[in-house]
C-alpha cells in the first residue's frame, strides 16, 4: 500500500470510530427516562417543535444575536465551512479527487477556516468570551479550523491529501471526548425548547414579539 491508501484507510477507520461512539451516545440519550409535563396544553407542541428547527434559529429571535448580526453570521459562515469541508473529505475517501463541480465548496471551507481564525482570536480577545473558555473551547476550535484548511489546500494540491487524512483521522478521534459533538445535543435542546413553548402556548405570544 501507498502513502496515500494507507492515511485513507486510518481516516476512514477513524470515522467509522467517531460515528460509531456518537450514535451509541445518542442512543444512549434516547434511552433516559423522559420527564412528564402534566400541565394542560395551551397550543401544539408540534407547532413548537416545528418553530424551533426554523423562525426560532432566526436572528431576530434572541436579543444576543439581534445584537451581534456580524457575530451571527460568522457563525453560519463557520458551519457551512464545517459541512463543506466534511463533504469534501468523504468525497476524497471514496475517489481520491475533488470533482471540478465540488470545488466551490473547498472555497466555502477555506472561507470557514477564515471564520473559524476569528473565533480563536475572539476568545483570546473578548474578556467575556476569555473568561468562560475552557481548555477543550480552544482545542476543538483549533482542530475545526486547522481541518478546514487542510481540506481547502488538498483540494487546491492533491499532494498535500495524505496529510490531511492524518490530521482529520486525530480530529475524528477527538470529537466523540469534545465539545465539537454539541451537535448531538443540538437536537435535544430545540426539540425540548419546541415542545415547551408550543405546549404553554408561548408560540403565539413569540410570534406577536417577532411581527412587530
Amino acid at each position: 500500500m501507498d502513502f496515500l491508501s494507507i492515511t485513507k484507510l486510518i481516516a476512514s477507520l477513524s470515522l467509522i470510530f467517531s460515528i460509531s461512539l456518537i450514535l451509541y451516545q445518542w442512543i444512549s440519550l434516547l434511552k433516559k427516562p423522559k420527564v412528564t409535563d402534566y400541565s394542560l396544553p395551551k397550543g401544539s407542541s408540534l407547532n413548537g417543535i416545528i418553530y424551533a428547527f426554523t423562525l426560532g434559529m432566526a436572528p431576530w429571535t434572541k436579543e444576543s444575536t439581534r445584537k451581534h448580526w456580524i457575530l451571527y453570521f460568522r457563525g453560519i459562515l463557520f458551519h457551512m465551512g464545517i459541512f463543506s469541508a466534511l463533504f469534501i473529505f468523504i468525497v476524497k475517501i471514496l475517489w481520491n479527487y475533488i470533482p471540478d463541480l465540488l470545488l466551490p465548496l473547498a472555497l466555502l471551507s477555506g472561507i470557514g477556516a477564515l471564520m473559524g481564525l476569528v473565533g480563536i482570536l475572539l476568545r483570546i480577545a473578548e474578556r467575556n468570551l476569555r473568561e468562560i473558555s475552557n481548555f477543550d473551547d480552544h482545542i476543538s476550535l483549533w482542530l475545526v479550523s486547522i481541518f478546514l484548511s487542510l481540506v481547502t489546500i488538498s483540494s487546491i494540491s492533491p499532494s498535500f491529501t495524505p496529510y490531511m487524512f492524518i490530521f482529520t483521522s486525530i480530529m475524528l478521534l477527538y470529537v466523540p471526548f469534545s465539545k465539537i459533538r454539541h451537535f448531538l445535543y443540538f437536537f435535544f435542546s430545540r426539540i425540548f425548547f419546541g415542545l415547551h413553548i408550543g405546549k404553554r402556548g408561548i408560540l403565539k405570544k413569540l410570534e406577536v414579539i417577532h411581527g412587530k
